[in-house]
């Protein structure tokens, strides 16, 4: 039970008027309007019925709708909040009558959406009752699967693009014969059918089926390294949604997915299989960075007995030293596996070696940049000549480029 602003008004203007009034007048005022705040906080004593709408689920960075609201006689009189964490966002978190709010998932995993709050002012306006209602929930934000979908619909019809590379019609041409569909301009003609072509009256291509039934593994680097801030995420996040898209294109090919991750210990571990990108992001969509270095030989040895494979390490290369025990881990996968590294490139580093410096600072920012990235530079060669194609890109084409690769092993018959 608290006053309402109206009633501290009230209350400053009685001591506002106390030295020309009678003290007795005074009185008499203050107590009539306690009481009367009271018995109006009191007529909104009983919990109201509150309606909530919020999502289960939800993906990280994708606003989602969360309405709040009570029944009809009591909206003029009722002001709702809903608190949310520190990995949540909510705008806006506090409306009179009904609540209708964008929330936004800022951080992976498991989120506690706490009652929501109900403050509600009497008919006078003097007194008011703040109440929590109904129940608390669960929020799960999960890795960026519509981006991952929006990639595994491309690759099926044919018209996956990497930004930067052309179109080579649908990726993966394999050797077995699916059916025919209209020409694309980007397809190599020795995909057209002249027959049906000349039959039909308009270009056509021939549709081979990729080879299926390959095993599919990525190895999710959960290391000190991968807690490092890139914009609004980690790049554990980003490599996190990387895995997703590759497990979800893998799906859509029919070949078997799986993941592992660690740090210094292993952490989850997904054998490969048919349809399992589902089992994949429920064995990472928790997963937090440790401050720990990675123990990649030991990560690496737990599939020196599994099936030929593409394996895609998501990890980072900072520079060639940091690099140096993932360097000498890495034949142990390269001599019976497919392997790329992918890593998070910092557009950060690059603008600041591309912007004109005007100062001093600028110019020892952009020497400590080309640095670091001729370091990683060197660490990527070195990945290269232990026999594991590299990838490197920004935030938003990484999962691209690492689906691009897949697709070319699987082209070239490496897995």
């Amino acid at each position: 039970m608290t006053p309402t602003r109206r009633a501290a008004l009230a209350f400053a203007a009685l001591a506002v008027a106390a030295p020309f009034a009678p003290s007795w007048l005074i009185l008499l005022a203050a107590g009539a309007l306690v009481s009367a705040s009271v018995a109006d906080a009191l007529l909104v004593r009983t919990a109201p019925e509150l309606r909530r709408e919020a999502p289960a689920v939800v993906v990280r960075g994708r606003p989602a709708r969360l309405r709040l609201e009570v029944e009809t006689p009591l909206r003029r009189w009722s002001r709702l909040r809903q608190p949310v964490g520190p990995d949540l966002r909510l705008q806006p978190s506090e409306e009179r009558g009904v609540l209708d709010a964008e929330l936004v998932g800022v951080r992976r995993g498991r989120h506690p959406l706490p009652r929501p709050v109900a403050r509600l002012r009497g008919p006078l306006g003097l007194g008011a009752w703040t109440h929590r209602v109904a129940e608390p929930a669960e929020l799960v934000v999960y890795p960026d699967l519509p981006g991952a979908r929006r990639l595994a619909a491309a690759v099926r019809r044919g018209r996956f693009r990497e930004e930067g590379r052309r179109t080579r019609g649908p990726l993966g041409l394999g050797t077995d014969f699916e059916s025919l569909r209209d020409y694309s301009p980007d397809d190599d003609v020795r995909q057209v059918n002249w027959l049906a072509t000349a039959r039909l009256g308009r270009p056509i291509s021939n549709q081979f089926r990729l080879e299926r039934d390959r095993d599919v593994i990525c190895l999710v680097d959960c290391g000190r390294l991968t807690g490092a801030p890139v914009g609004d995420a980690t790049r554990l996040d980003i490599t996190i949604d990387v895995a997703v898209a590759v497990a979800v294109v893998a799906d859509a090919l029919g070949d078997r997915c799986g993941t592992l991750a660690f740090d210094a210990e292993l952490r989850r571990f997904v054998a490969p299989r048919r349809a399992g990108s589902r089992h994949v992001v429920d064995a990472l969509f928790d997963l937090e960075p440790v401050g720990v270095d990675s123990d990649y030989e030991r990560a690496f040895r737990e599939l020196t007995r599994a099936k030929r494979a593409f394996l895609l390490v998501l990890t980072d290369l900072i520079e060639p030293t940091a690099a140096r025990s993932l360097v000498d881990a890495l034949p142990v996968l390269t001599r019976h596996h497919a392997v790329a590294v992918a890593a998070v490139a910092d557009p950060d580093l690059a603008s600041v070696t591309t912007i004109e410096p005007r100062t001093a600072e600028d110019v020892y920012r952009a020497a400590v940049a080309l640095d670091v990235l001729a370091a990683r530079t060197e660490a990527a060669a070195q990945l290269r000549h232990a026999g594991a194609d590299v990838i490197e890109a920004p935030p938003r084409r990484l999962a691209a480029a690492c689906v691009s690769a897949y697709l070319r092993a699987k082209a070239r018959a490496r897995l």
